[in-house]
């Protein structure tokens, strides 16, 4: 089996050069990794020490951004290596500033595990959540790098768990040990004989509760909000728009709107803000304007949303109309405020919790998203319980940072 997965690693190397021809994505994810082993070798030298965190994607690098940053607290004179296997996460958070290098990882064949390695020599390495390269994992196993998974999540439908998945099962072997969000993940790798693993919760809360610490105004919003009440829409998707413009529409002058889009293409900005009746501006054309005058502001501009969230008297968050699913209930969870979600939320823990806590509300359609939005409108004692049971669900779901770091450092 080993022998046909690093078939398919080099089968699926020529075919992304192939493919990275016709698509711009696939040239970025193959672009990208040209340049890895010569910033390696410009940035990390033989005596520097380094700890290695590797993430899939965005959502992956987030889940563990807290650890990261814990880490370079605590070891300020060590170097931090990111690494993302696709470019919708390294695309974004290329240009961070927790780690001291940011790169592709290079696929999974062997000899680019051992040249990897070579170069960045960590002396522990975290891969976050989910994604198990093999050799990878057995090139650390065999230089006997300690090699952590946290914020793990397993299913009963992962190959680790059927009859025919023993080859990634040894793969998790290389594992020192296991962190993972919730007592499922925890009984599913036991019962493949696993005890290394500890149930530490999701680092994300303990994200998300830090930017309470942070200074989270913005002029412009807290001008536009004006003291009146304001829903603000985050990370939308055509199929919530439909719904929500629907609502908009007919709605209260006396209510305001603040929508960002997931997708801020120029076209799709553009028809949303025309199926928009009410007065409405966007973030782009927002200078030497009096945005109070406004009643919908639609932000086609990316890394505000947070900070927009602490204005909100009630929120609304996309992708529940669609696949995969739900974005991040947790950001304006963590402010205290209710949240107003699509019926797509079945593979998200937070997102089951909360509903079924009554802080957020689950809507199948645009009836019963009218009655969620009109019932918070009208009722401000159950806005704020709401939002209550939100904010008290973030903290007390606080601390798999530290539950984690206290295990290996």
């Amino acid at each position: 089996m080993y022998q046909i997965y690093n078939l398919i690693i080099l089968l699926a190397t020529q075919i992304l050069k192939l493919l990275a021809l016709f698509s711009p994505k696939m040239k970025l994810f193959v672009e990208g990794r040209k340049s890895v082993f010569p910033t390696l070798k410009d940035k990390i030298h033989s005596e520097d020490k380094v700890f290695w965190f590797h993430a899939a994607s965005l959502g992956e690098y987030e889940q563990g951004l807290p650890v990261i940053e814990k880490v370079k607290e605590q070891f300020p004179h060590h170097k931090i290596v990111v690494t993302f296997f696709s470019p919708s996460g390294y695309e974004v958070r290329k240009n961070n500033t927790v780690a001291d290098v940011t790169v592709y990882l290079p696929l999974d064949s062997k000899a680019n595990a051992k040249q990897f390695l070579d170069l960045v020599h960590p002396e522990k390495v975290f891969f976050i959540k989910y994604e198990f390269w093999p050799n990878y994992l057995y090139e650390l196993k065999q230089r006997t790098i300690s090699t952590y998974l946290i914020s793990g999540i397993f299913r009963e439908k992962q190959v680790f768990f059927k009859w025919y998945g023993g080859f990634y099962k040894n793969a998790l072997k290389t594992f020192d040990y296991f962190f993972v969000q919730n007592e499922k993940s925890k009984i599913l790798l036991q019962s493949i004989g696993f005890a290394n693993v500890k149930v530490s919760g999701d680092t994300r809360f303990d994200r998300v509760v830090a930017i309470l610490e942070k200074d989270n105004s913005l002029d412009f919003i807290e001008q536009f909000k004006n003291n009146q009440t304001t829903i603000v829409i985050g990370s939308s998707w055509p199929k919530d728009e439909q719904l929500l413009v629907n609502f908009i529409n007919q709605a209260n002058d006396e209510v305001k709107f603040i929508i960002a889009p997931h997708n801020i293409k120029s076209e799709q900005i553009q028809k949303l803000q025309q199926s928009i009746t009410k007065k409405s501006i966007l973030f782009s054309e927002k200078e030497n304007q009096n945005v109070e005058n406004f009643q919908v502001f639609i932000i086609d501009s990316i890394g505000i949303l947070t900070k927009i969230y602490s204005y909100a008297d009630i929120a609304y968050v996309g992708g529940g109309f669609g696949n995969p699913g739900v974005h991040n209930i947790l950001e304006p969870a963590t402010f205290g405020i209710p949240i107003v979600i699509g019926s797509n939320y079945s593979h998200f823990a937070e997102a089951i919790a909360l509903v079924g806590l009554e802080g957020c509300i689950s809507v199948k359609n645009q009836s019963e998203l009218n009655e969620a939005f009109n019932l918070l409108l009208q009722n401000e004692d159950e806005r704020y319980e709401k939002g209550h049971i939100c904010s008290t669900f973030v903290q007390m779901n606080k601390g798999a940072t530290d539950r984690i770091l206290k295990s290996v450092l």
